[in-house]
């Protein structure tokens, strides 16, 4: 017989639907980045963003939703505001932006356009929102 002490496993609230939420965060910074950049080639004299340019930001953008659910994952969000929260941010962060660099670097080479590690950095911030943990 188990008793409570034995029973008690972490609570989470996960959202409902979350394979779906994760795909409309990373179209959503996707999209906000594509509108950024286009706006960006009209009226500052940018680069016009190519296939291959928005194709990169979809690809960060995904990969940085999913390492943001991974680290939720590790580590659910604290339900209350506090030290803890910013803790976490600052240990997503680093790896976060760490990946990011390297993917920047990977994709755009030695000339870079764009910053696409700030991209990945936001998109797994943003995708480590989703579960959180019951008081």
């Amino acid at each position: 017989m188990m008793t409570h002490e034995q029973n008690q496993s972490p609570s989470f609230v996960v959202v409902p639907n979350l394979p779906l939420q994760l795909v409309r965060t990373a179209l959503g910074i996707a999209l906000f980045f594509f509108i950024f950049y286009l706006g960006g080639h009209y009226l500052l004299g940018w680069a016009f963003p190519t296939p291959r340019a928005l194709a990169h930001i979809l690809i960060v953008s995904f990969g940085g939703v999913l390492l943001g659910w991974v680290f939720s994952r590790v580590w659910p969000l604290p339900p209350v505001v506090g030290f803890e929260r910013v803790v976490r941010t600052l240990l997503l962060m680093v790896p976060a932006l760490g990946i990011g660099i390297a993917l920047h670097v990977w994709l755009q080479g030695p000339a870079p356009e764009r910053a696409l590690y700030l991209i990945f950095a936001l998109a797994a911030w943003l995708g480590s929102g989703y579960i959180v943990r019951t008081p």
